[in-house]
C-alpha cells in the first residue's frame, strides 16, 4: 500500500472527535492496517508532519503514534530516511479480515457487547443510573450544599498533622477500628442496634455491601427476596450475580408473606422496614416479628437496608429489625450518601457475630479496602457529634422543603392526584392514573429540564405496575422547587388533562 493511499484510508477511518485519545485510536488503524497486510513490508509511512496535516491533529500525536510502533517492532525509522513497515510475516498470527470490526475499534465503536459475559449483558440491559445527580426532582440525593465542610476541614486539618502515615495504608480486615467503634455506639443510641465494633464492617457503599453479603452467604441459582416494587440497584446486582429474584408485594403495613411464600423459603431476604424504597411505607411491628420468625424457622438471611431512617418528618422511626433480632439471623446495611453525601463513598455492614470474621476478611481479600484517612475524619466527626447535629440541621431544611412541594402539587391538582409516602425520606410518589405511561412523563419532564423517575420502572411483575413519579426534594431549595414544578405540572397535564386547578394551566 503506497503511503497516499494509506493517508486517504485513515481520512476515511480516523474521528478526530472520538471519545478515546487520538494518538490511540490512530495507533490502532495503522497497527491492524499493518497486521492484516494493507501494508507491506518495506511500505514506507507518510511524513509525521504530512499525516498530521492530513487528518488535522498535532503533529507529536502522530510522532507519538509512531515512536510506539517502532517500539513495538511494527516500523523501523532511519533518521532524515523516512519510517518503513517491518517484516512480521513470521509473528504473524492469522486475524479474521473484518474491516468492521476494525474500523469500530478506531471510532470507538467497540462491539462490547458482542464480548461480553451473560450476566453483564443481563446488568447492562436494566440500567438504572442516571448521569444527572442534583436539584430537582431526583430522588435519594441529599443537597451537598449543606454539607458541614468546615467542621470536616478542621478534623481532617488535623489528622494530617497528627498521624498520616498510618492512614494512608490499606485498611485492616473489616476496616479502620476507632470508626468500626464509633458507629457501633452510634447506632445502638439512634437506631438500637445491637453489635460490637468487630460486628461492624466498613464498605464503599450499600452495593458493595450487598455484593459481598451475596458472594458470602448465597450461590448462583440460590432464590433471594426483594419488596415489590424495589430499588433497581439491589434487584439488577442481584440478578447480575445469578441469584433466583423473586418480587414478594407490600402493602400499607410493609412485606406481606403469603401463603405461597411461606411454602417456599429463600436464601436471603432483602427488606427496608423503616422506609420502604420506593413507597415510603413502614413495616408494622407485627410484620417485623413475622418475618423474624419465619427466617429463624427456615434459616433464612435477612438483609436490612436502612438507607435513609434518619429523615421522618412528625413521628419517630421504629427500631431498626437487627435489634429485634435474638436469632442472629439479620445482617444491617447502611451509608452515608443520604446524611453526608454520596461522594464520600462510605457504607458498612453489621453483622451476626458468627458472622464476622468471614466478612471481615472476605471484603479485604477481594476489595483491598484503603480510605483510611476518610474514615479517620468520620470517626471523630461522629465522636464530637456532628454528624447528629448536621442531620438534625438538614431534617429541618428537608422538611421545608417537603412542605413546599407537597404545597406546590395541591396548589396544581388538589387531592385528584395522589400523594404516596411522603412522611419520610428525600422524596415522595405523584401517583398517576392507571391509563398513564409515567415513563413518557418522565422522559417529557427531562427534554424540559426536571429530573424525576417513573414509578413503573421500579417494578418486576408487570401485572402489579402502578404508574406514578417519584420527587425528591433534599437537593433542591424551595426557590428551586417552586419553578420546577410548575414545568413538571405543565407535562403532567397533558396526559391528565381535567384535574389540574390553575385557570392558565394550559396556556
Amino acid at each position: 500500500m503506497e503511503s497516499f493511499v494509506l493517508s486517504e484510508w485513515l481520512q476515511q477511518h480516523f474521528d478526530p472527535s472520538g471519545d478515546s485519545p487520538a494518538y490511540q485510536r490512530l495507533y490502532v488503524l495503522i497497527s491492524r492496517a499493518i497486521l492484516k497486510g494493507r501494508m507491506a513490508a518495506g511500505a514506507r509511512l507518510p511524513s509525521t508532519r504530512d499525516l498530521a496535516a492530513d487528518l488535522g491533529i498535532a503533529r507529536n500525536t502522530v510522532l507519538q503514534v509512531y515512536d510506539q510502533l517502532t517500539e513495538e517492532g511494527y516500523v523501523h525509522a532511519g533518521v532524515g530516511r523516512g519510517t518503513y513497515v517491518q517484516d512480521i510475516s513470521q509473528d504473524l498470527i492469522e486475524i479474521p479480515a473484518d474491516d468492521e470490526a476494525a474500523d469500530s475499534l478506531a471510532s470507538s465503536e467497540t462491539g462490547q457487547d458482542r464480548h461480553l459475559s451473560s450476566r453483564g449483558s443481563e446488568l447492562l440491559s436494566h440500567l438504572g443510573f442516571s448521569n444527572r445527580q442534583s436539584g430537582a426532582f431526583m430522588p435519594g440525593i441529599p443537597d451537598v450544599r449543606e454539607f458541614p465542610l468546615k467542621a470536616w476541614a478542621r478534623i481532617q486539618n488535623r489528622q494530617w498533622r497528627e498521624a498520616p502515615w498510618e492512614l494512608m495504608r490499606y485498611a485492616p480486615a473489616g476496616g479502620y477500628g476507632p470508626l468500626r467503634q464509633a458507629l457501633s455506639d452510634y447506632l445502638g443510641s439512634v437506631r438500637s442496634v445491637h453489635s460490637t465494633a468487630a460486628q461492624v464492617i466498613m464498605t464503599t457503599g450499600i452495593h458493595q455491601a450487598i455484593d459481598v453479603t451475596i458472594r458470602l452467604l448465597c450461590d448462583p441459582g440460590d432464590t433471594v427476596w426483594i419488596e415489590e416494587p424495589s430499588y433497581w440497584g439491589i434487584r439488577n446486582l442481584l440478578a447480575s450475580a445469578g441469584m433466583n429474584v423473586v418480587p414478594i408485594p407490600v402493602d400499607g403495613e410493609g412485606l406481606w408473606l403469603g401463603e405461597a411464600e411461606h411454602s417456599r423459603p429463600p436464601r436471603l431476604i432483602v427488606v427496608a422496614p423503616s422506609h420502604q424504597y420506593p413507597l415510603g411505607m413502614v413495616m408494622s411491628l407485627a410484620r417485623r416479628r413475622m418475618l423474624l420468625d419465619y427466617a429463624r424457622q427456615h434459616a433464612c438471611w435477612i438483609l436490612e437496608d436502612d438507607y435513609d431512617s434518619e429523615f421522618r418528618y412528625g413521628s419517630r422511626p421504629l427500631p431498626s429489625l437487627q435489634g429485634m433480632d435474638e436469632a442472629g439471623r439479620v445482617l444491617y446495611v447502611g451509608s452515608f450518601s443520604k446524611t453526608l453525601c454520596p461522594g464520600l463513598r462510605v457504607g458498612f455492614l453489621v453483622v451476626p457475630d458468627t458472622l464476622a470474621g468471614a466478612f471481615a476478611n472476605a471484603v479485604a481479600e477481594l476489595y483491598r479496602e484503603g480510605n483510611m484517612m476518610t474514615h479517620a475524619v468520620l470517626a471523630e466527626f461522629i465522636r464530637e457529634d456532628h454528624l447528629a447535629s448536621h442531620i438534625r440541621r438538614v431534617r429541618r431544611r428537608y422538611a421545608e422543603r417537603r412542605a413546599c412541594l407537597i404545597e406546590a402539587v395541591l396548589r396544581y391538582f388538589g387531592d385528584g392526584l395522589e400523594i404516596i409516602g411522603d412522611d419520610a425520606g428525600l422524596h415522595l410518589v405523584l401517583a398517576l392514573p392507571d391509563s398513564v405511561d409515567d415513563v413518557m412523563v418522565e422522559r417529557d419532564a427531562l427534554q424540559q429540564g426536571v429530573v424525576t423517575r417513573p414509578l413503573s420502572t421500579y417494578y418486576m411483575d408487570r401485572s402489579r405496575v402502578r404508574p406514578g413519579l417519584l420527587l425528591g426534594y433534599a437537593g433542591a431549595t424551595p426557590d428551586e422547587i417552586q419553578p420546577a414544578f410548575d414545568t413538571l405540572a405543565r407535562v403532567i397535564s397533558r396526559y391528565v388533562r381535567g384535574i389540574a386547578r390553575s385557570i392558565d394551566f394550559y396556556g
